[in-house]
């Protein structure tokens, strides 16, 4: 997938593996990430030949998981835009 869409390496991230060991890999982006009516950006870490999206770029476009249907879906409480919660820092 890095190759097909041509990402550059912006960087190299210590992960920790299931089984406890740690490894370098490859950070490339920034990546844009399109879902139904629904965009995010994020980074990738470049690992084996699977492609997995995380909980912080679902967060960001406002997806949710249907355990039932066994899917994302856009989070129905809010579909036609997506939200997001923020604090207002004190002045």
């Amino acid at each position: 997938m890095r190759i097909q869409l041509k990402l550059d390496e912006q960087d190299r991230k210590e992960v920790t593996l299931a089984d406890g060991s740690k490894r370098l890999v490859p950070y490339v982006g920034p990546v844009e990430i399109r879902f139904q009516n629904r965009v995010g950006f994020a980074g990738a870490l470049v690992m084996g030949d699977q492609t997995l999206l995380g909980a912080i770029p679902m967060e960001d476009m406002d997806l949710v998981v249907s355990p039932r249907g066994r899917r994302v879906e856009v989070n129905p409480e809010s579909p036609n835009i997506a939200c997001s919660i923020a604090k207002q820092a004190d002045k």
